[in-house]
C-alpha cells in the first residue's frame, strides 16, 4: 500500500452576471484573487458543495444545475478542482469569514488580478461553448 497522501477534491463556481463579468473573491488567508470554492465535505454531493462554497464566500445562492467548464490538478498541492459556470439565483455579493473583498471582473481584469492557475479557470468558464478544459498547474502557473 502506498504511503502517499491522497488527493483532495474541490469545487469552484464562476458566477457570471448579465454583462458577462465573473465574480471573484479576494481570499482573507492569502490575499489572492480567485473564484469562490473549496474542498468537498465527506457527506456532500458535488452540487451541494458548490452551492455551499459559493454561498459561504460570496453571499450568493447559485442556480443548479451548473455547467462543468474545467478539471484542474494542482500538482504541488494534490488537489483536483472541478470548476463550474454558475448563475446567481438569489442574494447580494458580500464578504465573509474567508473573503476580504469581491469584484465583478472582465476577462482582462481577471488576467491582471489572478494568478495564471486561477485566471485560466475563470477564462475557461467564460468560454462556455468550449468543451470542459483539463489542465494542470503548480498552484500558480500552468504546467
Amino acid at each position: 500500500m502506498s504511503t502517499e497522501r491522497p488527493h483532495s477534491v474541490s469545487v469552484a463556481g464562476v458566477v457570471i452576471d448579465d454583462q458577462g463579468r465573473a465574480l471573484l473573491i479576494q481570499r482573507r488567508d492569502n490575499g489572492k484573487w480567485e473564484p469562490p470554492g473549496g474542498v468537498l465535505e465527506r457527506e456532500e454531493t458535488i452540487p451541494e458543495a458548490l452551492q455551499r462554497e459559493v454561498l459561504e464566500e460570496t453571499g450568493i445562492k447559485i442556480a443548479l444545475p451548473a455547467t462543468l467548464t474545467g478539471v484542474y490538478k494542482n500538482m504541488t498541492g494534490l488537489i483536483v478542482s472541478l470548476v463550474f459556470r454558475c448563475q446567481a439565483a438569489d442574494g447580494t455579493p458580500t464578504t465573509g469569514d474567508e473573503t476580504c473583498a469581491l469584484r465583478w471582473l472582465t476577462r482582462e481584469e481577471v488576467s491582471e488580478l489572478a494568478d495564471e492557475a486561477y485566471a485560466i479557470r475563470v477564462l475557461d468558464a467564460l468560454d462556455a461553448t468550449a468543451p470542459p478544459a483539463i489542465r494542470a498547474h503548480d498552484g500558480v502557473k500552468l504546467v
